[in-house]
């Protein structure tokens, strides 16, 4: 499968959110590789947007990567212990970017390296990965990670697929404090893939 190219990411987050739904998050460690389908994804809009970190064009050693020209990672911690993967989007400058929220396994060996890393009770596949701290852990996503390219077959990637068009647009998770920001409708998932974080209510 080919790797998505720069182009792609050089738009606004909103549009890359949707259009990064059933493309493949690839982790490679030691020469192996490991897939899983991007089922779920939250826009982050940058300098206007209340519920994001680059909020006000706040530059940061945190947020700096932020402010590089799509295409890399931006990996920042919560409650001081869950990794969050996002995509950098948008020229530079412009502090943009996706979060990564929910994936898929892909075959056997995805969900046999998913599972050693978790180490969690449940026997259901969709717990290993149904959330972005949860997604980070399973494929060894963490902060050392943080401003990495994904344009090449480095240690992470992402490669084409087919585009998915059963999409389901809903609100972002845990950001009251965006105000007004917390309503609209960032959040991006797979219609009825059972490993979508939180579901829509009706």
């Amino acid at each position: 499968m080919s790797i998505v190219k720069k182009d792609f990411y050089i738009r606004e987050s909103i549009k890359v959110a949707r259009d990064l739904l059933g493309k493949i998050l690839v982790r490679r460690i030691e020469e192996e590789e490991y897939r899983f389908k991007i089922v779920e994804t939250e826009a982050y809009m940058g300098k206007d947007d209340k519920g994001a970190h680059a909020y006000a064009g706040k530059k940061t050693p945190r947020t700096a990567p932020m402010f590089e020209e799509g295409g890399i990672t931006y990996i920042y911690l919560i409650y001081g212990m869950y990794n969050c993967l996002n995509i950098v989007t948008n020229v530079k400058d412009t502090p943009q970017g996706v979060l990564i929220r929910a994936v898929e396994p892909m075959d056997e060996k995805s969900i046999g390296f998913a599972r050693a890393n978790r180490n969690v009770r449940s026997k259901k596949i969709e717990d290993l990965t149904n959330g972005p701290g949860k997604l980070c852990k399973a494929m060894k996503i963490d902060k050392t990670l943080n401003a990495t390219s994904v344009l090449g077959k480095g240690e992470l990637w992402i490669e084409e697929a087919p585009m998915c068009t059963d999409i389901v647009a809903d609100k972002r998770i845990n950001i009251p404090y965006a105000e007004e920001y917390q309503n609209v409708e960032w959040r991006f998932y797979i219609r009825e893939n059972s490993f979508v974080s939180v579901l829509k209510k009706e």
